[in-house]
C-alpha cells in the first residue's frame, strides 16, 4: 500500500510541475503577443535615441486607449512589405490632417513659421521635402538620424495607417535602461 502511495504522490507532484509550466508558457504568449513586443533595431535610422543592435520593448496596448501623438517612437509595419511582416521603428513627425514640409532640413507643419523641435537628432538634417499631406488616419514617420534614415520621404506608400501600429516605444533594456517615451 505504501510503495502505492508513494507512486500517487509522486503523479501528483509531476502534474504539479505540468500546469506550472504550462501556465508560465500561456502567461509569456498573452505578454508577448498581446502586451508587450520585443525589438532588435537593424540600423542607424534612429541614432542617437537608439543605437544599431539596441533591444527595446515597446507597449502593444498604448493606442488602444489614446490616440499616437507627435513625436512618439512607434514600431509598426512597414508600409511598402505587401505580406505586412517586416516592422519598422521611426518618430512620428506628421498626424492625420497635417501638412509637413521639409525646408533646408527643417521640418515644417500646417505652413507655421517655427520649424519642429529636432534636438533629438544627431547632427543637423539636411534637404528639401514636401508638401505631405497626411491623410486622415494616418502619420508621417522620420527617424532621428534623418540624414541616414529610410523613412516616409522614400517610401512608395509613404504614410503609416494607424491599424500598421504594432506598439509605442517604451524602454531600451539591452545594452542598458533608458526611456524612450
Amino acid at each position: 500500500m505504501e510503495k502505492e502511495e508513494r507512486k500517487n504522490a509522486a503523479l501528483k507532484e509531476a502534474m504539479e510541475y505540468v500546469r506550472m509550466i504550462i501556465f508560465v508558457i500561456v502567461v509569456v504568449f498573452v505578454v508577448n503577443n498581446v502586451v508587450l513586443i520585443n525589438a532588435k533595431i537593424p540600423s542607424e535610422s534612429m541614432e542617437q535615441t537608439i543605437m544599431t543592435n539596441d533591444r527595446i520593448f515597446g507597449f502593444r496596448l498604448a493606442y488602444k486607449f489614446e490616440e499616437p501623438k507627435r513625436y512618439d517612437i512607434v514600431i509598426f509595419k512597414y508600409p511598402d512589405d505587401p505580406a505586412q511582416k517586416e516592422l519598422f521603428i521611426k518618430r512620428i513627425i506628421g498626424l492625420p490632417g497635417d501638412t509637413v514640409e521639409i525646408r533646408d532640413g527643417k521640418v515644417y507643419v500646417n505652413d507655421k513659421e517655427k520649424p519642429l523641435d529636432d534636438s533629438f537628432c544627431p547632427e543637423e538634417p539636411l534637404g528639401d521635402y514636401g508638401p505631405y499631406n497626411v491623410p486622415e488616419g494616418s502619420y508621417f514617420m522620420l527617424g532621428d538620424n534623418r540624414n541616414y534614415s529610410k523613412d516616409s520621404r522614400f517610401w512608395e506608400n509613404q504614410y503609416v495607417r494607424k491599424d500598421q501600429i504594432v506598439g509605442k516605444a517604451l524602454i531600451r533594456y539591452f545594452p542598458s535602461i533608458k526611456k524612450l517615451g
